[in-house]
């Protein structure tokens, strides 16, 4: 017991200091990804690299635009593109309140608007979350618990998962939505109390990511709840999530 407690002196602080300091990532990372339409030539090449389909170059107007909500950050894109169109920066912060706000045509950090007053009176400093893993491959689902573990402490924020639908004010899906877990992610929806929020976490939840169109999935939860909240990602780091989440609850600070 003496030797834990020691232990335990030594290793000191554990939790990063955000929103109050960015932490460090990895320089292989893949954040935000800024595309640079002044530079495409319409070749095409980055379209055709895409397994997801997230890039399309409208014939309208020939440069690329890449929905964040179909990415899944394989940065093939940016490997054959000769110009530099696209480029993976190192930024966590990405995600929206509305599908159509993950389209990135230009440099840009994408933005999260906070919820309405009459929302964050009621959830603005605690609120729980039921999570449902709707067919999903374990890797989102592994990014959300940890954001419980001592590095980025949850709790801290008010912010917790709850084991039944009925104590829950969120509901957070993973996964493409399998039609087997269809059903059961209504019930989930249904069984929480009003006023409540729905959020999809990665390219699985929000657009089907590499199971789209496949006949045993429903490409994501868009179409079956109403998503409050789009993160995307495949999966999307922790921080990412905790991003969204606090931007989401009026948490982060103002930006000057």
């Amino acid at each position: 017991m003496i030797r834990a407690f020691v232990a335990r002196l030594h290793q000191g602080y554990r939790t990063n200091r955000f929103p109050a300091a960015d932490p460090m990532l990895s320089p292989r990372y893949r954040g935000l990804p800024e595309v640079f339409p002044e530079k495409c030539t319409s070749c095409g090449l980055c379209e055709s690299a895409c397994p997801t389909a997230a890039i399309s170059i409208p014939p309208t107007a020939p440069k690329p635009i890449l929905d964040l909500g179909r990415c899944i950050f394989c940065g093939g894109c940016a490997r054959v593109c000769p110009e530099k169109v696209i480029v993976f920066s190192g930024s966590f912060r990405m995600g929206a309140r509305k599908s159509e706000d993950l389209l990135v045509g230009g440099p840009s950090e994408a933005g999260i608007e906070k919820l309405g007053r009459d929302m964050l009176a009621k959830f603005g400093h605690s609120m729980k979350f039921r999570v449902v893993s709707a067919g999903g491959c374990n890797a989102c689902e592994a990014d959300v618990n940890v954001l419980e573990t001592i590095g980025f402490d949850l709790s801290r924020f008010g912010l917790s998962y709850a084991a039944s639908p009925r104590h829950a004010d969120g509901l957070i899906i993973i996964g493409p939505v399998s039609k087997n877990m269809e059903e059961a992610l209504k019930k989930t929806w249904e069984a929480m109390p009003s006023p409540k929020i729905a959020i999809a976490i990665g390219a699985c939840a929000i657009s089907g990511g590499i199971y789209r169109g496949l006949p045993d999935t429903s490409d994501g939860a868009t179409g079956i709840i109403p998503i409050d909240l789009f993160i995307p990602g495949c999966p999307p780091h922790p921080m990412t999530i905790l991003n969204g989440l606090l931007a989401l609850l009026g948490r982060l600070p103002e930006k000057e």
